[in-house]
């Protein structure tokens, strides 16, 4: 079942995605489907393809997909090491899965998703770690055993910042799941896009 929360953060980068013009998007760490079951209903949206490191995750997918009559590219694969097959998205999706890489790993991350893969609009959610004293996570502890890092908004907005400027990407942020008049909202999202095609992200020879 899904929460309250994850419904609520779903609808927020299903309209990010809408909002931004995308036909084709790419779910980056698409577990068992719940964005892409709701991309395969849009009726904006096109070329729709999730990858997940998973296999049962992609069977229950599949699983969905078919009890829905829906469709979807869907294949095993790291966000870290994308296939190539996958460049050419409008818009790619990270919903909650950051947190679940080692932090040396996210410069990998960063060169495989702004540098390689490229497409105009990049969404990512990832929790507020200042949130979670309300949700009644001890301190110093994390909301799921699988999580290797909790950010609070400070630090996330400072990893984006820097990864829309080396990649040539604008973004900005939004709350998503309440809102705290201190401590922000339960998700935080980073909704970045490609700037002018004749920019060279910063490094790029």
């Amino acid at each position: 079942m899904t929460s309250w929360l994850h419904a609520e953060r779903l609808e927020a980068v299903l309209e990010a995605l809408r909002a931004s013009g995308a036909r084709s998007v790419l779910d980056l760490g698409c577990g068992d489907g719940d964005l892409i079951l709701r991309l395969a209903a849009a009726p904006w949206a096109g070329r729709i393809a999730g990858i997940d490191l998973s296999e049962p995750a992609l069977a229950r997918l599949r699983a969905r997909l078919a009890a829905a009559g829906a469709e979807a590219e869907i294949m095993p694969g790291s966000m870290l090491d994308p296939p190539a097959g996958l460049k050419g998205f409008d818009a790619a999706a990270l919903v909650e899965t950051i947190e679940h890489l080692d932090p040396s790993d996210l410069g990998r991350l960063e060169r495989a998703l702004f540098l390689r893969l490229r497409p105009e609009t990049v969404v990512i959610t990832t929790p507020n770690a200042e949130f979670n004293a309300l949700l009644g996570v001890r301190p110093g502890a994390m909301r799921r055993p699988d999580h290797r890092f909790e950010w609070g908004r400070a630090r996330f907005r400072a990893w984006a910042e820097g990864a829309a400027g080396r990649g040539g990407y604008s973004v900005s942020f939004s709350d998503v799941g309440g809102k705290h008049p201190t401590l922000g909202a339960a998700s935080q999202m980073a909704l970045f896009r490609r700037g002018a095609e004749g920019v060279k992200p910063a490094g790029i020879k």
